[in-house]
């Protein structure tokens, strides 16, 4: 019994010798390994890549970044598929149920470029969302301040108060689905976390699966159509270039979104 394997059912007895296969640790610092399912999910997601930026169609569910229990997400992955780019940084972020295009800077001059150009007008985002009831053609945009609120469970809540920093959505009617529900497009003119999902709550007209802003009974009438997701989606982007001119990209919605609507316009 002392030279070979043995089974798992076999009990120790006085006298074995028990050798155990060297493991290799990680280092302490090391961050964990990206499973290679997800790798491949996220290289086939890119929409555009070139030296200094990756923009990449983000899957509904994946955090932007590990943290929160999360030992990794997009950027991590990406560090390991794109092992020579050192200076890969997030230029901004999506929350982690909505999808679309993200954009990753490959070099920090692309960083420091792509920062002034969401301060100033120089990135054009525009999302995807599909709302509770009939959003009325004329409301084009929702100004209200957002104040950032950290509860107990260390959850983040968004909500409209006159302390908060001030926050402007432009929106536009893309498609109606009678009385019950609205596709808009949204287009955030400042950047405050969560701010289309809290700007369409304020409106009136909550998005589709949103967990922490959302219309229960809306969310439930859309999970029964197959819907089973945050429908926030950030479908298209205009970027100024560094030397000039401009570069556009646009990002298809999921499958589970688009049978989901054309269930909805049945």
């Amino acid at each position: 019994m002392n030279k070979g394997r043995i089974k798992p059912e076999y009990k120790l007895q006085a006298g074995d010798i028990v050798r155990v296969p060297p493991l290799r640790l990680a280092e302490p610092n090391e961050p964990a390994p990206v499973a290679q399912g997800l790798l491949e999910r996220l290289e086939a997601a890119i929409v555009y890549e070139d030296k200094a930026l990756i923009v990449l169609n983000k899957p509904a569910g994946i955090a932007v970044h590990g943290g929160s229990g999360l030992s990794f997400g997009v950027i991590e992955a990406f560090r390991q598929l794109r092992p020579d780019a050192k200076d890969l940084e997030l230029v901004h972020r999506l929350d982690r149920d909505t999808s679309g295009l993200l954009m990753i800077a490959k070099k920090r001059s692309m960083l420091r470029h792509l920062h002034a150009a969401l301060r100033g007008d120089g990135v054009d985002k525009r999302y995807l969302a599909l709302v509770r009831g009939s959003w009325p053609t004329s409301k084009k945009k929702v100004s209200a301040p957002l104040l950032k609120n950290n509860l107990r469970s260390g959850e983040r809540m968004v909500e409209v108060n006159p302390e908060g920093k001030e926050a402007l959505t432009e929106f536009r009617v893309v498609r109606r689905f009678g009385e019950f529900a609205t596709l808009v497009e949204a287009s955030p003119i400042t950047g405050r976390t969560h701010q289309i999902r809290v700007h369409a709550k304020h409106a009136g007209h909550s998005i589709a699966g949103d967990p922490k802003y959302g219309d229960e009974d809306f969310t439930r009438e859309i999970r029964e159509l197959g819907g089973k997701r945050l429908f926030l989606h950030a479908h298209s982007l205009v970027i100024s270039l560094p030397e000039g001119g401009e570069l556009k990209v646009e990002a298809p919605v999921d499958e589970m979104w688009q049978a989901t609507l054309e269930r909805l316009g049945a």
